[in-house]
């Protein structure tokens, strides 16, 4: 080996140390827990291994309800969220004299606490015995009824959840997006008017395809980030989410920790690789899609 060589590797060796100890062992880790039955968290003990943590897992009506909960998160909250940063967006590029400070006003929530947000989405919807809750009053005015956001219907709760998600998502992602946007050559936007060339032309054949990788990005991120959520709803609805109906994956691995059934490590070991297994092959076909209609400069 030669002596470049061995200063590039030793100057790698932190990384790689760090990358072992907090990223591959526990993984490593993980995977054992989850192969070994009958695991005793007290005796350190097991009576075989095998495939029975995923069967259970798999069959346990609290994780297929933390599971349907995490993808209508998903599935709804990542489009809608990067649909409307993408209108904001073009809104806030439209006025730039006023860019800076309306970038600004919407990034304020980004760095806010998400429990402290959660608590002010709580007060908005929950109903007490003194109020409502403000959100049911607006309904009121408009002449609905009155709804029961946070221990109400299954609907109400995950419109809760899902407006939650979109809030705490869209400043981030506003913010990208307008610095992608910042970044198209101006010079194409004068050819095409030019010609003539309609806005929604300009915006499809132009604006569109050059954004595209950063859009292809907040996807992908956003798809992870919703698969993770966890504390957001324990910020709405609690720390006994499986009596509210509202788990998600990840709060569904926390229980088997450390809840209320917590102590069985094996089976938190099961629904995390398969939140692993889920998230992997999700990414997977979002690159391979972005390999046909991302626009590679």
């Amino acid at each position: 080996m030669s002596e470049n060589n061995r200063k590039a590797w030793l100057y790698l060796l932190p990384a790689i140390l760090f990358l072992g100890v907090f990223m591959v062992y526990p993984l490593l880790d993980v995977l054992v827990y989850s192969l070994e039955e009958g695991y005793n968290f007290a005796s350190q003990t097991y009576r075989g291994v095998g495939l029975f943590n995923f069967s259970y897992v798999l069959h346990d009506p609290y994780f297929m309800q933390a599971v349907k909960n995490t993808f209508i998160l998903v599935i709804f909250t990542v489009p809608v969220s990067t649909g409307l940063a993408l209108l904001i967006a073009l809104g806030l590029n439209s006025i730039p004299r006023l860019k800076d400070f309306f970038q600004t006003v919407f990034f304020l929530p980004y760095v806010t606490n998400t429990l402290a947000v959660g608590l002010v989405f709580m007060i908005l919807f929950k109903k007490t015995p003194y109020s409502d809750g403000f959100v049911n009053l607006l309904i009121e005015m408009l002449g609905g009824q009155p709804v029961d956001f946070i221990e109400g219907p299954y609907w109400a709760k995950m419109t809760v959840m899902s407006f939650y998600t979109i809030w705490i998502v869209l400043p981030f992602k506003i913010l990208i997006l307008t610095s992608a946007l910042a970044s198209v050559d101006q010079n194409l936007y004068k050819a095409a008017k030019v010609d003539g060339t309609s806005p929604f032309r300009i915006f499809r054949k132009i604006t569109l395809p050059m954004i595209s990788p950063m859009i292809f990005y907040l996807v992908i991120t956003g798809f992870i980030g919703a698969f993770k959520a966890y504390s957001d709803v324990v910020a709405i609805f609690g720390t006994n989410l499986n009596a509210a109906g509202m788990n998600t994956i990840v709060g569904y691995v926390y229980d088997m920790l450390y809840g209320d059934s917590g102590g069985y490590p094996s089976y938190a070991s099961a629904a995390a690789l398969i939140l692993f297994a889920i998230v992997l092959t999700i990414t997977c076909i979002n690159l391979l899609v972005s390999r046909k209609k991302v626009y590679h400069a």
